[in-house]
């Protein structure tokens, strides 16, 4: 109950909330999406390991973002809304796959130790296919809900 104690705190905070559901932001979230996952193959490219993994990680964060919108959610907290996947959503194998690109983003964007923490090419490889594919389900998903699904994840929201 701790992660759903989490996003009733964002609630109160008023960084969670139902709003209008919005196709053209959603719309919006998913070119976006396709643009960070351009970049991460650019930044792959030119060996920019660190950065491509964050352009990844972004990719897979605005087509959740995009899915949210979608479905009228608003959410200003990248846990909170990973974490919406699993406890509203149910798509546990995507929260796994974001959740996993969200740390390696953190540890390449944030710490530098002496110990080899830098991203090898495969490695940066792996993290642009996982994406690819987080993308690709999530574009799935979002296209295939339905109006009564909709209805059904804004009263469930209400019991977070």
């Amino acid at each position: 109950m701790k992660k759903t104690n989490f996003l009733n705190k964002l609630k109160e905070e008023g960084n969670l909330s139902l709003v209008e559901q919005s196709e053209t932001i959603c719309i919006s979230y998913i070119l976006k999406s396709d643009n960070s996952l351009k970049s991460a193959k650019i930044l792959l490219e030119n060996k920019l390991y660190d950065d491509s993994t964050s352009s990844s990680y972004y990719a897979m964060y605005n087509i959740l973002t995009a899915l949210l919108f979608k479905t009228g959610i608003k959410c200003e907290n990248h846990a909170g809304s990973i974490l919406l996947l699993k406890f509203l959503l149910n798509k546990v194998e995507l929260f796994d796959l974001i959740s996993k690109a969200k740390e390696d983003r953190i540890d390449k964007q944030y710490y530098v130790t002496s110990e080899d923490i830098t991203l090898t090419e495969e490695s940066t490889k792996k993290i642009l296919i996982k994406a690819e594919e987080f993308t690709v389900k999530m574009k799935l998903v979002i296209k295939n809900m339905k109006n009564e699904e909709i209805i059904n994840l804004r009263e469930k929201f209400q019991d977070i």
